[in-house]
């Protein structure tokens, strides 16, 4: 089934989606910095929900983990 139609898969896709960004971020600053508006602007503003929401979003993949676990 498409992470668009199930709502599980499609939170699980949006929270790799802000870890990715995150990590690009912290390891190539120039790549994501130098795009702020647009398309490209998405990554900007995902890695910057990652950084300043960072506990949250932590908390958000190990509740994700062990949900996928369970089932």
């Amino acid at each position: 089934m498409s992470a668009l139609f199930n709502f599980q898969s499609l939170l699980l896709v949006i929270l790799l989606f802000i870890c990715t960004c995150t990590y690009v971020r912290a390891v190539a600053p120039r790549l994501v910095d130098r795009n702020k508006h647009g398309f490209p602007g998405l990554l900007f503003k995902s890695a910057r929900i990652g950084e300043r929401l960072s506990p949250y979003v932590a908390f958000a993949c190990v509740a994700m983990a062990v949900t996928i676990l369970l089932e």
